[in-house]
């Protein structure tokens, strides 16, 4: 035969990100991946034809009739072949970990936020630090800690506006981009290239093929200060690529972090899910996504993003603090009302702890909270109209957009969870804590909420950021100042002059802040919740390690 005719073998079938083992209970799990090609994924016992859009391929499994309290080792078929793990590779084979009784007496969760993409050596060291989510991986893979049972990861999963070098050299590779957006990703297809990238380490793959993980959407995700205020959304939507890009974000993030989310049961009962599994061609699957995407940035009503999972005792509810905002004149608020009425019927007690995550931080450091109380009168008018032209810059410059820049929201908050911790909403529970990230340091703070009863359960705000993008020397300064008592008093009397009222609460710092990479675990055995700070270092030979720098209960008596 003619080598030259001879047909060229097909290459082997791979996964191109994954698997994300994303959601489990007593009995149930899923497993996304994003496979090469189309086909029939298998895990365990349970099977999943893919679905396309935008030339990629999708699939969520659904695992089910798995024991209570087990740990099975898993692996990834597509049309039979076995495509993870790789051959050769000596780390431990994934394993699907249910939920059952021991749940209810102990169970662990890291949290964080706020991971760029950097490489991993002198130069993206230097400029980047270690990675804590790869140092916390390597570190259950040599026994130095434990493995969590569930990873929260709080916004900024992806920099779509900040990509690194190799990827901003690819995307420069593209013909007639806008010049303002060359260097950021700006289409679904290019969101695939980021999700891929920053989920390819090997050590951190393995580690999200087997915790479940509940994901919330941050700025990065879509651009810096998304949906800052109304001024900020007109100059931004009359962009020619606007539009693009949004329905690039919405639609990526619907698929690579939101799916994962949801329970089966909310999975068999997506109407997205389930009008593009029926479509019969690619282009019709991509009209529903992208039309999807389009709709959730218009109408913050049209699609939910928050969602909330049950651990044991142990209620999580992941608020949407940056796509469901109000930002009309005199009726802005972090959610609106429609996500409002949601969030009250999960802010309750009747569970051993009720935890909110939430991107941006309930509580700032006290003089930062006053600053954005402070611009957000000043931006609305409190000062004069000339004074808000001035005060909506500053707003944009300097990021002030937290829940203290939507006062009305705040309040609203600051009540809800006083009155969950007074046992007016349901029998209290043992602690309530806001997880949230963002603000590149990370600190503990205890609230002590006006109106509150006498034996009101202990309330924190925990903010852990960055798991691997440090700020610069001159912004830590900066944060270093604004928390001094001088700068305290300064920003607290133009907020007074400005109309702001005091906050419903009082908190300082209890521990921190740390401005290093980290990450953080909260370790909950019945009605006591302990917390342990870790910050991300280089030990010999460049492997990246975790240091102790917390590790105490916030329910312990007599604190």
């Amino acid at each position: 035969m003619d080598p030259a005719s001879t047909p060229l073998a097909e290459p082997e079938p791979r996964l191109r990100v994954g698997p994300l083992l994303r959601w489990a209970d007593d009995t149930r799990a899923t497993v996304w991946v994003e496979t090469d090609r189309p086909g029939t994924v298998s895990v365990l016992d349970a099977e999943a034809e893919t679905w396309s859009v935008h030339g990629h391929h999708f699939a969520v499994v659904v695992v089910e009739g798995l024991a209570p309290d087990s740990e099975t080792a898993y692996d990834v078929r597509l049309d039979g072949r076995v495509v993870w793990p790789l051959p050769g590779d000596r780390r431990p084979a994934p394993v699907i970990r249910t939920t059952g009784p021991r749940t209810q007496e102990a169970f662990s969760l890291s949290f964080g936020s706020c991971r760029a993409l950097a490489p991993y050596d002198e130069r993206g060291f230097h400029g980047h630090g270690a990675d804590a989510l790869v140092a916390l991986a390597e570190g259950v893979l040599a026994g130095r800690t434990s493995l969590p049972d569930l990873l929260v990861l709080l916004g900024d999963q992806v920099y779509a506006d900040e990509p690194d070098a190799e990827m901003v050299e690819r995307l420069r590779q593209r013909p007639g981009v806008a010049p303002d957006v060359a260097d950021e990703i700006n289409s679904f297809d290019e969101y695939t290239w980021l999700y891929e990238k920053t989920w390819s380490h090997p050590s951190l793959r393995w580690l999200l093929s087997t915790v479940p993980s509940a994901m919330i959407l941050d700025d990065h995700d879509l651009r810096d200060d998304w949906n800052t205020s109304e001024a900020w959304r007109r100059h931004m939507t009359a962009k020619p690529w606007w539009r693009d890009r949004v329905v690039g974000a919405f639609g990526s993030y619907w698929v690579y972090q939101h799916l994962g989310n949801l329970s089966p049961d909310e999975l068999a009962a997506s109407p997205v899910l389930r009008a593009i599994r029926e479509a019969p061609t690619e282009a019709e699957r991509e009209q529903v996504l992208d039309a999807m995407a389009w709709r959730s940035d218009e109408d913050p009503g049209a699609h939910r993003w928050s969602h909330v999972r049950q651990m044991g005792g142990t209620r999580l509810v992941m608020i949407d603090s940056r796509c469901s905002r109000s930002l009309s004149s005199g009726r802005r608020g972090m959610v609106d009302d429609n996500e409002w009425q949601w969030l009250q019927q999960h802010l309750t007690g009747d569970v051993d702890h009720l935890l909110v995550g939430t991107s941006l931080p309930w509580l700032l450091t006290p003089s930062v909270h006053e600053l954005e109380g402070w611009n957000e009168a000043t931006a609305g008018g409190a000062w004069g109209k000339a004074f808000s032209r001035l005060a909506e810059k500053i707003r944009w410059a300097v990021d002030l957009e937290h829940w203290a820049a939507f006062r009305s929201s705040f309040d609203s908050l600051t009540q809800a969870l006083g009155d969950v911790a007074s046992g007016r909403r349901g029998k209290a529970p043992a602690s309530v804590l806001v997880l949230s990230g963002d603000v590149h340091l990370s600190y503990a703070a205890r609230a002590r909420i006006a109106g509150a009863s006498a034996d009101a359960s202990p309330v924190w705000q925990l903010v852990m950021s960055p798991f691997r993008n440090p700020l610069s020397r001159s912004i830590r300064a900066a944060n270093r100042v604004l928390m001094t008592p001088p700068a305290r008093a300064a920003v607290t009397w133009l907020a007074r002059r400005a109309g702001v009222p005091a906050p419903g609460a009082r908190w300082g710092l209890d521990h921190g802040p740390w401005f290093d990479n980290g990450v953080s675990t909260l370790t909950v055995r019945g009605r006591d919740v302990r917390l342990r700070t870790e910050l991300a270092e280089l030990a010999a030979g460049d492997v990246q390690v975790l240091r102790t720098v917390l590790d105490e209960s916030l329910t312990a008596p007599g604190r």
